[in-house]
């Protein structure tokens, strides 16, 4: 591991392309490329597995390493994780794992970085109307019956709207947020963190008699 590890050292991490010179550095960045992919773990393949985990959370890992020359003394970095790591849901295990590592990788960083000024956190949003739902390959019917699923789940009964992510991002990216170090928002209508029974009398009264 040694070796390895002065082999890497080598390659150079001298800013490129005149950006710092132009700009003077880079305040904030917030890594929100990603890909999704919802299947059974027995339809899943190690190509899958493999592209999802380069996009997810080996593109975002490079890309920081990269740019560290670029932050200056204090500077923000965001990762768009997702609530899938916390819920549990069918047919994620791949997404959620490679978003999980997303998340832990947050809150490793933050520790690895806070000494240059540079703050790492965490959003993670629910369903959100983008198109990324229109290239899973669904037909207009399996949309249709997602759409009403997913709604079901959410407290405010809506999809969310990608300007309501970029708020957040606003936030994080400001002074605003200058004590929050390796942390995790959700963004997601109550859907992780809210029961949603629809009639809570199916429950019937399961009190204890405390008459006596």
């Amino acid at each position: 591991m040694r070796l390895g590890f002065e082999k890497c050292k080598k390659r150079s991490l001298k800013p490129r392309y005149g950006y710092k010179a132009a700009f003077g550095g880079l305040d904030a960045l917030l890594i929100n490329a990603g890909m999704g992919g919802f299947y059974p773990i027995e339809a899943a393949c190690e190509a899958d597995f493999d592209q999802m985990m380069a996009v997810n959370l080996k593109g975002p890992f490079f890309l920081i390493r990269a740019l560290l020359p670029f932050f200056p003394n204090p500077s923000s970095t965001l990762l768009n994780t997702s609530i899938n790591i916390h819920i549990g849901m069918q047919n994620s295990s791949v997404y959620a794992a490679s978003k999980a590592a997303l998340l832990s990788m947050t809150k490793t960083l933050s520790g690895e970085l806070i000494g240059r000024g540079i703050r790492v956190n965490a959003i993670s949003p629910g369903p959100v109307d983008t198109p990324l739902f229109g290239k899973l390959g669904f037909t207009t019917e399996q949309l249709q019956a997602l759409s009403t699923h997913v709604l079901s789940q959410i407290a405010v009964a809506r999809w969310g709207n990608p300007i309501e992510i970029a708020k957040a991002a606003v936030y994080f990216a400001s002074d605003e947020s200058t004590y929050t170090v390796g942390s995790e928002l959700f963004i997601d209508g109550g859907m992780s963190n809210l029961s949603l029974l629809k009639n809570p009398k199916d429950l019937g009264d399961h009190r204890e008699n405390t008459d006596r």
